[in-house]
């Protein structure tokens, strides 16, 4: 980035001042701008910014005292180092008054070139510090931004990369591996409350016929057409799940009596029933399938997921045997 020229206002209404401020700032390494009153100074400080003002004291429209003042009352100029040029009030009385009114400095008149050029030099010196410590925060503030703009999209990945090891891609229901996970945590609440609750493991009649007749995209329409309905017939607090292919379950928290549960399966079951209305690249079909389903009621002898999955599936087996389309509790 090429570094900018600084600007130093020059502020007096003698002519022959202006061309002495010319000759001895020649060579200085900033752009002379002057003006011949005090209002002409605050208009171009509106415009312009200045590394420094040389700003003469004695001024027919209003004072360099005031003009220091107003600058000081500005947010974007306050900043701006103003040094009094002036052949009058060098007493200390009204040293300190331009000190009140914003002045960082003075140079009395005859102006000593020496020290003019000194005193210049340093304040040009201090503004290209203040110039580069911006430009560093600002490059700072933007690789900040930057990199909280990487950190929230790094962790909206790992969300998304979570969800799918975690949910299966067709439906979007918990996969094998979180429904394993919520078995155990309620299973783990279990043994610490008197909280029962039910495995509940569902297999679709008919799905096979449904792939082989219209096509696995028919197919993957009806399974998700299954997910919805399964979902709607949970609670917040219960789980449906995907276990792959036709395959599903849901895990009914807070059972209060088995009749209540079973007349909830039952329920599933014949909402499943019901003919599914789906598009396919042939057009819509209406489809038919049902659903065997198997119970298995928690108890704290059960004494692992594993046999709790095997009691449920025990009773899925059985409901096929039984002719399909219904539900048996497990006997274990």
């Amino acid at each position: 980035m090429t570094p900018t020229i600084p600007k130093i206002l020059v502020v007096d209404d003698t002519h022959a001042n202006l061309v002495a401020m010319r000759y001895l700032l020649a060579n200085c390494g900033a752009e002379l701008v002057e003006a011949i009153s005090g209002n002409e100074a605050l208009s171009l400080c509106l415009d312009q910014r200045f590394a420094l003002i040389l700003l003469d004291v004695n001024m027919p429209d209003i004072d360099g005292f005031e003009v220091a003042a107003l600058l000081g009352e500005a947010e974007q100029l306050h900043d701006t180092p103003v040094i009094f040029v002036t052949a009058a009030y060098a007493d200390d009385l009204n040293r300190l008054k331009g000190y009140r009114s914003g002045a960082v400095d003075y140079i009395t008149k005859p102006i000593n070139d020496v020290i003019l050029q000194s005193k210049v030099r340093v304040f040009l010196e201090l503004h290209t510090i203040r110039m580069q410590l911006q430009q560093t925060l600002e490059e700072l503030s933007s690789r900040n931004q930057q990199l909280q703009m990487e950190i929230a999209e790094r962790q909206r990945v790992e969300a998304r990369v979570r969800h799918q090891a975690t949910h299966d891609m067709l439906t979007g229901l918990p996969n094998r591996v979180l429904f394993h996970d919520r078995l155990r945590t309620a299973m783990q609440r279990g043994s610490r409350k008197d909280h029962n609750f039910a495995l509940v493991l569902i297999d679709i009649d008919g799905f096979k016929a449904v792939n082989d007749t219209h096509g696995h995209l028919a197919g993957d329409a009806l399974l998700q057409t299954i997910a919805e309905r399964l979902s709607s017939e949970v609670r917040a607090n219960d789980t449906v799940a995907r276990l792959g292919g036709d395959e599903f379950a849901l895990v009914f928290e807070e059972v209060v009596d088995i009749s209540s549960l079973l007349q909830r399966c039952q329920h599933i079951c014949d909402m499943l029933a019901q003919p599914y209305l789906l598009s396919s690249p042939r057009g819509a079909l209406t489809i038919g399938v049902s659903a065997s389903i198997g119970i298995a009621l928690w108890h704290e002898k059960v004494d692992s997921d594993e046999a709790l999955i095997q009691a449920a599936d025990r009773a899925l087996y059985q409901a096929k045997e039984n002719g399909k389309n219904g539900c048996v509790l497990s006997s274990t």
